[in-house]
C-alpha cells in the first residue's frame, strides 16, 4: 500500500520547515510534509513505528503509525484490520493531534474545599480513594460503588475487573446512551445482540435511521458501495436525507419515531400476501400465530397515517424484499433510528429480526449473518488469579429487566447516586454528564455521591464534577490488551504503544486501575502487568505479544464463517421468538405490535429534535481537536437544519439566527434550510455546545442537544430515549 497517508501540520510541531507552514495556517498536503521535511538533514534517530488502533469511537480501526525524531509522523490504516480495511476516516487521522494538545490532563487532580482542583501525587489519590472506597464498602457495602466505562480494549478488562475485586456487580458501558435498545431487542427474538448484513453479497438491503458515510467504521463504507456498484436495492430510511443516500435508490424521510410502524406493515404485506419464507418459519421460529394475529390491522394504510410513507410504496418494498430474499435484509443499525432514541426502540429491534426472519436470511449469502468469532482462552489461575463470582444484581436490573446485562442502565445508575443509594461512582472515558442525559440532571446526581473518579485525558464536564481526576496517558502511549474481532474471518490486533510518554504523570488504564485496586485493599487480583496479560492471552490461540506486534492484525481463515449453517439460537426456546415472556413482564406484548413514540409535535413552530453522526465527530469524544473542530469552523457544520417548506411559513432563511427552546433550555444557532429533511423534525449535530472552559477549542461551538432533554428512560430497556424532545424554533429579532 502507497505511504502517501494524508497527514495533519499538527502532529509535526516542532520542526522548523512544519513552524513555518503553521504559521500560514490551515492544513498542508502530504507532499508538503515531505518537502518541508527534505529541507532539514535526515537523522534516523527516535524513528520507529508500531501497530496501533485508533481511539476516536469505539471502532478501534487499524494502523500503522510512523514516528520521527519522537513525534508522530503519519498514519497508514491496516488492511487486513476488520474495521479499517486499508481506510481510515476524518476522525481517525484528525484525533491523533490531540497527543500534543495543550489541553490534555498532566496530573492527578483533587477537588478542594473551595471546589477548585489542585495538583497531586499519585500516592496521595490512591490512599484517599482507597480510603474512601473501603468507607463506602464498610458503611453501605459494595452495592454502593458503580462504575461507568465506554469499551475500550484494556479499559474494559481492567475496569471490570476492578469492580469485581470490590465486589460490586454495578458495571455498566455507555449503553443506555448508544445501542441498549437495539442490542436487547435484538436479543429478546435471535439471542444475540447484533448481526451483520451481507452487504457486498446483497440484492436489496435497507438503512433504517444509519448513515455508514457519516458514521464509524470504513469498512461498513466500503461494503455500502460494493453493494452499489454490483447493483443491489438499496433505500434509506432516515427522516435527514444523511450522506450514504448518494449510494442509495431511494430516500424515504419517514416521521421520527415511527420506524416500528414502517416495519410491521412491511410484515403484514409479507405474511398477508403469502410471500414470506413459509418453511423457514415453521422449522426455525416460535409465536409466529400470535405475531401474525397481533399485526392483522397493521396494515399498509394504516402506516402510512402514521410513518407518512406511502401505502404503495410500503407494499412495493415487501414485495420488492420477498423477491430479493433470502439475499436480502433490513441492516442492524447502530445508534440513530432505535439505538436509544424512542420509547418504541426495543420493540422496533424487535421487528427488524422477525422481517429478516420472514425472509429466510439468516446466514445465506447476502442476508443477515451471525459470524463467527475467537476468543482469548483460559488463563494460568496461579499468574492470573480469578476474581470471586460477584452474586448480587446490578443497580437497574428489576426496574428495567430487557437491558442487556452486560451494558447495564448507567443513567438509571446516577439516578441513584441522587437518591442516595449509590455512595461512589468511577468513570473511564466516559462523559455521562454531558452526553448521556440532561447536563443539569446528571450533574445533580453526580453532585451527590461521596466519592466520584474521573479517569480521562481531558478535562470533560463529568471530571469537573469529580472529587478526584486521574489523568490517562494517550492512546499512542501505552500498550493495550488484543481485540477479538468477530466476522467473516475472525481475528485479533493490537494497540501497541507507539510514542513515548509525553506528561510523565500520567499512566495507562492498567496501571491506574492496578493502582486503585491495591489502595482498595484488592491488589491480590492484579498481580501480572498488561504485557504479560496480553502474551497470555495470545498464546491461548496460538500466537504471542511479540509475533503480532510485527503484523498488527492476524486472521484465522481456519475458523471463517460458512454461509447456510442454521445458527444457534441461545433463547430460552432454542428458536427464534417471535414472542417473549419478558417483554410481556415487562408491560409490552408477548409479539410486537405498535408502541406509540412519548410526544408528537404538535406543529407551528414545534419540532422533534433529532441527532446524527457528523463524519468527523465522535460526540464528545472528538469536539476538542483542533483538528477536526477546522472543518467544523470552515463549513459552518454546528448549524441545526430546518425542513424548508416550514422555515417559510416561519419566515426563516438560510444562514439565519434562531432560537430553540423548551422547559429545559433554549440556546441560539444559525440554521441550514433544506429539503433533506423531514418536515416534523429539526436536526441537531451532537458533537457541540461544550460547557467545560478547560477545553479551549470545543467550549462555547454550537449547541448541544443534550441539554433539551428530559431524565427519562424506556420501559423495560433503560434507554435515554434521546430523541423524545420537542423544541419550538423562532428567528431571532422576529
Amino acid at each position: 500500500m502507497s505511504e502517501n497517508a494524508i497527514t495533519r501540520r499538527s502532529f509535526l510541531a516542532g520542526s522548523a520547515g512544519v513552524a513555518a507552514l503553521a504559521a500560514a495556517g490551515g492544513y498542508m498536503s502530504f507532499g508538503a510534509w515531505e518537502q518541508a521535511y527534505a529541507d532539514e538533514p535526515e537523522n534516523d534517530q527516535g524513528s520507529w513505528s508500531a501497530y496501533t488502533m485508533c481511539n476516536a469511537c469505539s471502532s478501534k480501526c487499524g494502523y500503522k503509525a510512523y514516528v520521527k525524531r519522537g513525534r508522530l509522523s503519519k498514519l497508514i490504516p491496516s488492511e487486513h484490520d476488520a474495521h479499517a480495511r486499508g481506510k481510515i476516516c476524518a476522525r481517525g487521522y484528525g484525533y491523533p493531534s490531540f497527543v500534543y494538545s495543550e489541553d490534555r490532563l498532566t496530573d492527578p487532580l483533587k477537588k478542594n474545599d473551595k471546589g477548585e482542583f489542585e495538583a497531586i501525587s499519585w500516592e496521595q489519590a490512591y490512599q484517599e480513594i482507597g480510603e474512601k472506597v473501603k468507607a463506602i464498602i464498610d458503611a453501605n457495602g459494595p452495592e454502593a460503588l458503580a462504575l461507568v466505562q465506554d469499551p475500550r480494549p484494556s479499559g474494559a478488562f481492567y475496569t471490570k475487573r476492578f469492580l469485581d475485586a470490590l465486589g460490586s456487580p454495578n458495571y455498566y458501558t455507555h449503553g443506555a446512551a448508544c445501542n441498549l435498545s437495539k442490542a436487547s431487542g435484538f436479543a429478546q427474538v435471535i439471542g444475540a445482540g447484533d448481526f451483520q448484513s451481507d452487504i457486498p453479497n446483497t440484492k436489496m438491503i435497507m438503512y433504517i435511521g444509519r448513515s455508514v458515510a457519516d458514521a464509524i467504521r470504513p469498512s461498513h463504507l466500503q461494503d455500502l458501495q460494493a453493494a452499489h456498484e454490483n447493483g443491489a436495492k438499496i433505500v434509506m430510511v432516515d427522516p435527514r436525507c444523511n450522506n450514504s443516500t448518494v449510494f442509495a435508490d431511494e430516500w424515504l424521510p419517514i416521521n421520527p419515531g415511527t420506524d416500528l410502524a414502517f416495519i410491521l406493515a412491511m410484515c403484514n404485506v409479507l405474511i398477508r400476501d403469502g410471500i414470506y419464507d413459509k418453511d423457514y418459519v415453521a422449522e426455525n421460529v416460535e409465536g409466529f400465530d400470535e405475531f401474525a394475529a397481533g399485526i392483522a390491522d397493521h396494515t399498509p394504510l394504516w402506516a402510512e397515517g402514521v410513518c407518512g410513507i406511502s401505502a404503495e410504496t410500503i407494499e412495493r418494498l415487501a414485495h420488492e424484499f420477498a423477491q430479493a430474499a433470502p439475499a436480502a435484509s433490513i441492516d442492524a443499525g447502530w445508534r440513530g433510528g432505535f439505538g436509544n432514541q424512542y420509547a418504541n426502540s426495543g420493540e422496533t429491534a424487535r421487528a427488524l429480526v422477525i422481517f429478516n426472519t420472514l425472509l429466510g436470511c439468516w446466514n445465506q449469502e447476502g442476508g443477515a449473518l451471525l459470524t463467527s468469532g475467537v476468543s482469548a482462552g483460559k488463563l494460568d489461575e496461579t499468574k492470573f488469579p480469578p476474581v470471586p463470582k460477584v452474586e448480587a444484581k446490578k443497580a437497574g436490573s428489576e426496574e428495567y429487566p430487557l437491558a442487556s446485562a452486560g451494558m447495564g442502565v448507567n443513567i438509571h445508575a446516577a439516578s441513584l447516586a441522587k437518591e442516595g443509594k449509590i455512595k461512589g461512582m468511577f468513570f473511564y472515558n466516559s462523559n455521562m454528564v454531558a452526553g448521556y442525559s440532561n447536563p443539569a440532571y446528571m450533574q445533580e446526581c453526580l453532585d451527590a455521591l461521596e466519592l466520584c473518579v474521573v479517569v480521562d485525558v481531558q478535562m470533560s464536564e463529568t471530571a469537573l464534577c469529580a472529587d478526584y481526576v486521574l489523568p490517562e496517558c494517550s492512546y499512542l502511549e501505552r500498550l493495550e490488551i488484543p481485540v477479538f474481532n468477530g466476522g467473516k474471518v475472525p481475528s485479533v490486533s493490537l494497540r501497541d504503544k507507539v510514542l513515548d510518554v509525553i506528561h510523565p504523570n500520567t499512566l495507562p488504564v492498567d496501571q491506574i486501575f492496578s493502582g486503585l485496586a491495591e489502595a482498595c485493599g484488592v491488589g491480590q487480583y492484579f498481580p501480572f502487568t498488561v504485557e504479560e496479560l496480553a502474551d497470555a492471552q495470545l498464546k491461548t490461540v496460538g500466537l504471542s505479544l511479540d509475533e503480532l506486534r510485527k503484523v498488527g492484525t492476524v486472521e484465522f481463515p481456519e475458523k471463517a464463517f460458512v454461509y447456510g449453517q442454521t445458527p444457534k439460537w441461545k433463547t430460552p426456546s432454542g428458536k427464534i421468538q417471535f414472542t417473549s415472556e419478558a417483554c410481556e413482564k415487562a408491560g409490552y406484548s408477548a409479539a410486537p405490535v405498535w408502541v406509540a413514540p412519548a410526544v408528537v409535535p404538535a406543529g407551528g413552530s414545534q419540532f422533534r429534535l433529532i441527532t446524527g453522526k457528523q463524519a468527523i465527530h465522535s460526540h464528545t469524544m472528538t469536539a476538542n481537536c483542533e483538528a477536526l473542530m477546522s472543518i467544523t469552523q470552515d463549513y459552518d457544520l454546528t448549524r441545526v437544519w430546518l425542513n424548508a417548506d416550514r422555515a417559510a411559513e416561519l419566515g426563516i432563511k438560510d444562514g439565519d439566527e434562531v432560537e430553540l427552546s423548551n422547559e429545559k433550555f433554549t440556546g441560539r444557532c444559525h440554521v441550514k434550510v433544506t429539503q433533506r429533511l423531514n418536515p416534523t423534525a429539526v436536526f441537531m449535530p451532537p458533537a457541540y455546545g461544550c460547557s467545560s472552559k478547560d477545553q479551549h477549542t470545543a467550549y462555547g461551538v454550537g449547541l448541544r442537544p443534550t441539554d433539551f432533554m428530559d431524565y427519562q428512560l424506556e420501559r423495560g430497556y433503560g434507554s435515554a430515549m434521546a430523541h423524545e424532545v420537542l423544541v419550538t424554533v423562532k428567528k431571532v429579532g422576529a
